[in-house]
């Protein structure tokens, strides 16, 4: 399995299992771990963080904050801080490449977020893509029938 581990801030990929030759192992009932790589023994003290993924690890007198997660959860995070971060109106873009069939809403109208505002037909299949935010729609970039790439504006929200 493969983790993208933050130490202090620089991006590391680690593979596990670990390489042949390095081996991992608690010490029960306390927070020591000890790397041994070859003949070479390392201590290390390994407390969890605030939330999941997060350690402080302290290695030969240094200490370093660490994030280790897997690839689908640091995908999963980096979404969850991406949408955090957004603030107003979003635009509706195109999830997948299809046909627009049906225009639900019109510019000018006031939508709620979640609301329904366009139907498209994709894999022989009709989805109502919905606002991802409340909103005045400005402007609808597409008309019935417009075959769309992934992506495509559909609908500008202000």
């Amino acid at each position: 399995m493969r983790y993208a581990v933050d130490v202090n801030g620089e991006r590391l990929t680690v593979d596990l299992p670990l390489p042949e030759g390095a081996v991992l192992t608690p010490v029960p009932g306390q927070p020591v771990w000890t790397l041994t790589i070859g003949s070479t023994v390392h201590r290390m003290i390994v407390r969890r963080g605030s939330s999941p993924g997060q350690y402080t690890l302290s290695i030969g007198g240094y200490r370093f904050e660490v994030e280790a997660l897997d690839e689908r959860a640091r995908a999963i995070r980096e979404l969850a801080r991406a949408a955090a971060a957004a603030s107003g109106p979003a635009p509706l873009r195109a999830p997948m490449p299809g046909m627009i069939s049906r225009l639900l809403v019109a510019p000018g109208d006031t939508v709620a977020a979640g609301q329904g505002l366009i139907v498209m037909e994709a894999m022989k299949m009709e989805n109502e893509l919905r606002s991802p935010s409340a909103g005045t729609v400005r402007a609808i970039a597409v008309a019935p029938g417009t075959a769309v790439e992934k992506g495509a504006l559909l609908v500008e929200i202000s």
